[in-house]
């Protein structure tokens, strides 16, 4: 299964892109929320994957944000939401609104979104619930943790000369980038070098 790609953009529309990794043009479909966040063509980009196999056709789906992943694979999981469906529902409204939606039972604010009924909308709800609860409260405890070693980096990067919006921009950046665990001296090393261009 692929689970990431990084590569150079070489083509994009909104109903999917193309990331050149070495040769091979990968064909990615991508959220509205995804492809506004994308580079230009010609530049670098890293995406989480989704891979859907079928018996006749092998799909991916890439998303700039983990949790846009997370929350797809789990709509993919019930029953009558595939994976375009899925795309199509994290096109009409953000992660974070939809992991709101479910927890707090609106139903309303699902139906609002294309391609969701009222039936897809209450499945949604019932099957999901609990499991978005769990993701943002995990996530709300990473937040916690990080905030620290971020406002230091920021803090340093100021100290160094950098503007304060140019050093949050670039530790935010850095940060999202870092795969491993973060430490401050890899977030600075790595926000420098986003600065340094």
């Amino acid at each position: 299964m692929i689970a990431s790609i990084k590569g150079i953009l070489s083509y994009k529309s909104i109903s999917h892109i193309i990331v050149d990794v070495q040769g091979i043009g990968y064909r990615i479909m991508v959220p509205l929320s995804t492809f506004y966040e994308l580079p230009e063509i010609g530049q670098f980009v890293q995406l989480n994957i989704h891979t859907h196999v079928r018996e006749d056709l092998i799909n991916l789906f890439g998303f700039i944000n983990p949790k846009e992943k997370e929350i797809f694979q789990l709509m993919v999981s019930i029953s009558g939401i595939g994976p375009r469906l899925a795309i199509n529902i994290l096109s009409g409204i953000s992660a974070d609104d939809l992991t709101r939606a479910i927890s707090a039972g609106n139903a309303g604010k699902l139906i609002s979104v294309p391609g969701v009924g009222k039936k897809t909308a209450e499945r949604m709800i019932v099957e999901l619930k609990d499991r978005v609860v769990k993701i943002s409260a995990v996530e709300t405890v990473s937040e916690a943790l990080d905030e620290p070693i971020k406002k230091d980096a920021i803090s340093a990067l100021i100290n160094l000369g950098y503007k304060s919006t140019m050093a949050q921009k670039a530790v935010d950046e850095a940060f999202e980038k870092c795969e491993e665990e973060i430490t401050l001296e890899l977030l600075l090393t790595e926000s420098l070098k986003i600065l340094s261009g």
